[in-house]
């Protein structure tokens, strides 16, 4: 035990049988895991592996003997920055260093629960109705499965409080160390720079009573920082990851290399129920390298000596799969969500006031769009390695769900949770791919088939087929203008499969693909028009959800359904402008006298992109959105030139709260402003027999550095809480595409990609 400071104030305080230290320790002093802390004190203890010379202080952080400060950091890096934007968070409340910062991944443990992704994503209309014990519920659903999820732009929100309590506690504790060895009050003194100082001579470095710090006790109130000098909240800091991704060091799920270590590639059937019916083995073993075939009812896999080998000699075996039903098609698709307007299932989710003596024997302004499903297309194909010995199982790869990818891999093995190790990667892209682990747990059950450690990777191919794509939609607008072009009216009505619910299906309740697709068809859910509760004050307006069966597995991705809720709201607006005769950017500001924040954007972005208000031949076109917190204008400057689409310049302007790290959210905005551009200009392919028309990537009209101009990002300065900002910029930007060409064309461009390809 080190020394124990003299003050009364400093003693242990009960709660429950639980101290306060260990309240802290587990639940990063956040008063709404108190009553759990009550109820499971043990279940909320930290897990970490200490080494030597290394003292666990809480759930987010250990310090060594030499000073270096360890983050903790539950969350997945796909290329976001959140192992920068948690440690900087939990850095600037310690005074620590920067440069004595590190990173490491954390374990499965309830205290890592990300409750803010649980609620948006399983709250239903009876849990919104339940208020805060509907909230209470998940919470508690959240916590207890340890619900480590990534995505959503849900990372800072969720765990900035956290990590900012983590800072400050292991700052009291150290400066109560450092007190009690010079016998002064432990107010008197503070960290900076990662040296504690009492204000006059007297320093000592973090390292140093590092260990002793551990056994105090914090004060009953924990106090923050005060004071904005030195502080590295609010600093562009260098990113803790990059350096090692650019010399190369840094290891990716294809770079894991085990000893003994066999090399396996994979093919699985057309989209739908696919059996495998017969692979020709005799083929596959005329390849160099070749060791087995290993096969299961719906997949085949080659393993050999390299990576090479298995997939030409998995191309040789020729497998043939047997589809039950009909094949999906872009025409089938279409034919469903069409096919679902007149279906019984649908219901009104968002409404206000009344429309239905409105729109009667009046005159409607009605248009119709639809959007495809769009494909993830991340650099790194899906990959996962296995170790299984006796009576465990190791598995590295990245994964945005690892308490959920763990369990589905047990249970595939036939093994307990806890004989399971999972090694969390960073992502090489995810853009929500990474929220399926299908292939954690095909690499497990072939490496125990081989008895060797296996690394499976997909090929591009198979990534492609295999892909879990955004939703397609359809939707039907309808809108009156009062006599001065005020919108009196307004209904938005949505056929759309749901692809949030899949993904929950399969990664919660190990459903298959085709399984997850047919047992949500029938549940109207407000997931899926996500994006489409209007921003714009509007007396009379309502959102009607059509689920369709498309027949097609779909999954978690960037922005979800804000994607196409978004391109039918911000087109229909800019159509409704042109037909008031009102400028566009003016008929959006006349709506949005309640919501300030939206508004000081929209005006930003149109004086820093030099608005002409969208006269004929301008290329200009506007769109703005809302979501989690985030508000987002955008600015397009757009032509066709020979049928080609290129956008010439970007213009977006963020307001996402207080931010950590303006640089990384800037990156952020950039990443989501191309990925919208994506969805506008290719990232889809037609499908037809089951299977995409299309796997390579030069061949989807994928944007390049020659279609994109200058791209501009404003964040406006704010004191709201910080919003993640990683799916803000990737809604507006097909719309405001969309609304762009009509200046060109005279042509609305009412489907996504905004230009068809076959």
């Amino acid at each position: 035990m080190g020394r124990v400071p003299r003050k009364a104030a400093n003693r242990r305080k009960q709660v429950g049988g639980v101290n306060r230290r260990t309240l802290l320790v587990g639940a990063g002093a956040s008063a709404g895991l108190l009553l759990a802390w009550g109820l499971w004190p043990r279940t909320y203890r930290p897990n970490l592996n200490a080494a030597p010379g290394e003292t666990v202080f809480n759930a987010f952080l250990k310090i060594d003997k030499a000073g270096r400060i360890i983050v903790i950091v539950p969350q997945t890096e796909t290329g976001q920055g959140v192992t920068t934007l948690l440690p900087q968070i939990l850095a600037d409340e310690l005074g620590a260093d920067w440069r004595t910062v590190g990173v490491q991944s954390a374990p499965i443990s309830p205290l890592y629960a990300n409750s803010l992704l649980a609620k948006e994503w399983l709250a239903s209309d009876w849990s919104r109705l339940a208020g805060e014990a509907g909230e209470w519920a998940i919470d508690q659903y959240a916590t207890r499965r340890a619900l480590m999820l990534t995505g959503g732009g849900t990372s800072v929100p969720m765990f900035h409080d956290a990590y900012r309590e983590a800072g400050a506690a292991a700052r009291v504790l150290l400066c109560q160390a450092a007190a009690a060895r010079w016998d002064v009050p432990w107010e008197s003194c503070d960290i900076d720079n990662g040296i504690i100082s009492d204000g006059g001579q007297r320093t000592l470095k973090i390292g140093e009573v590092a260990a002793e710090a551990a056994d105090f006790d914090l004060p009953d109130i924990l106090p923050f920082r005060q004071g904005q000098t030195d502080r590295l909240a609010g600093q562009d800091l260098p990113r803790l990851d990059i350096p090692s991704k650019i010399d190369g060091s840094h290891n990716f799920a294809a770079d894991i290399r085990l000893p003994d270590m066999l090399f396996a590639s994979i093919r699985q059937g057309p989209i739908g129920n696919a059996l495998l019916k017969s692979v020709n083995e005799q083929a596959a073993k005329s390849v160099t390298g070749f060791l087995k075939l290993v096969r299961t009812d719906r997949w085949v896999a080659v393993v050999a000596t390299n990576w090479w080998a298995a997939n030409k000699a998995l191309d040789l075996s020729d497998p043939v799969f047997e589809l039950a039903g009909a094949p999906v098609s872009s025409a089938s698709i279409d034919v469903a969500l069409e096919r679902a307007f007149s279906g019984s299932a649908g219901q009104r989710l968002y409404s206000q006031g009344d429309l239905k003596s409105l729109f009667d024997n009046a005159t409607i302004l009605a248009s119709e769009f639809s959007v495809a499903p769009g494909l993830h297309l991340a650099l790194e194909p899906m990959c996962a390695t296995a170790r299984i010995g006796d009576g465990v199982a190791e598995i590295w790869m990245p994964t945005q769900a690892p308490a959920l990818a763990r369990a589905a891999i047990a249970g595939a093995l036939d093994m307990a949770e806890h004989e399971v190790t999972l090694y969390p990667l960073h992502a090489g892209g995810s853009f929500g791919r990474k929220m399926d682990f299908e292939a954690g747990v095909q690499a497990a059950l072939i490496a125990r088939d081989m008895g060797r450690p296996v690394q499976l990777l997909w090929s591009r191919l198979e990534d492609v087929v295999q892909d879990r794509p955004s939703a397609p939609a359809h939707a039907r607008m309808a809108a009156k203008l009062g006599r001065n072009g005020a919108i009196e009216g307004w209904l938005a009505k949505v056929a759309a499969p749901c692809a949030m619910t899949q993904t929950w299906d399969r990664i919660a309740h190990h459903k298959l693909p085709h399984e997850a697709s047919r047992d949500s068809a029938g549940a109207s859910t407000r997931l899926a028009v996500a994006g489409m509760e209007l921003p714009y004050a509007l007396p009379n307006w309502a959102v009607d959800h059509y689920p369709a069966y498309a027949g097609l597995s779909l999954g978690f991705t960037r922005a979800n359904a804000h994607l196409h809720g978004a391109f039918f709201t911000e087109s229909f607006i800019d159509e409704l402008a042109h037909q008031a005769g009102i400028e566009a950017l003016s008929f959006r500001i006349q709506m949005l006298g309640g919501n300030p924040r939206l508004a000081h954007c929209l005006t930003t972005v149109g004086a820093m992109g030099g608005w002409q208000g969208g006269i004929e031949g301008s290329g200009q076109g506007l769109a703005v959105h809302e979501m989690s917190g985030a508000y987002a204008a955008v600015m397009v400057e757009a032509a066709l030139d020979g049928g080609k689409l290129s956008v010439g310049r970007i213009v977006a302007a963020v307001d996402g709260g207080e931010q950590v790290n303006p640089d990384i959210a800037r990156q952020q905005v950039e990443s989501g402003l191309i990925y919208g551009l994506a969805l506008a200009m290719g990232a889809s392919v037609p499908y037809a027999r089951g299977m995409p028309t299309r796997a390579i990537l030069g061949r989807m009209g994928l944007p390049r550095l020659a279609d994109i101009g200058e791209v501009t990002v404003e964040l406006i300065r704010s004191t709201a809480r910080p919003a993640g900002l990683s799916d803000i910029g990737a809604p507006p930007v097909a719309p405001a595409i969309a609304n762009a060409l009509f200046t060109v064309t005279g042509q609305r461009f009412r489907q996504l990609p905004i230009l068809s390809r076959t």
